[in-house]
């Protein structure tokens, strides 16, 4: 697969499906710089032409963002967007919407091993 700036949301439908399984089928989205992208959810797409504020911002800015929109389909639910840069270009961004909404950061800290929440404790 050949990835450039102008990669449309077929040809970049094999990356995302492989971000999307990744990340245990949390929504995705991905487009590149020149071509509105994909958009999957529950291991399905869902829109081969799709562009969102957050992936515009990060091809824009050329920065992760971790956000929570205020319009389109994933309002009001956080969505981390990195850019894709190769050869200081901005070739794409990647999104994923956190769907569980935090949930996993607070089974992190739940499920610590005992002697790092000891450590914890133990700091000033």
């Amino acid at each position: 697969m050949k990835l450039t700036a102008s990669s449309t949301g077929k040809e970049i439908e094999p990356l995302a499906i492989t971000i999307h399984q990744l990340v245990n089928e949390l929504p995705l989205t991905m487009r590149t710089k020149n071509s509105r992208g994909i958009r999957l959810e529950e291991g399905k797409v869902i829109d081969y032409n799709y562009t969102g504020p957050l992936l515009e911002k990060v091809l824009d800015k050329g920065l992760k963002t971790s956000e929570i929109p205020e319009s389109g389909p994933y309002q009001g639910t956080p969505v981390i967007v990195v850019p894709l840069i190769e050869n200081d270009e901005i070739t794409a961004a990647i999104g994923v919407v956190d769907t569980t909404q935090g949930i996993y950061s607070d089974l992190k800290e739940i499920t610590k091993r005992p002697q790092t929440l000891n450590q914890k404790e133990d700091r000033p």
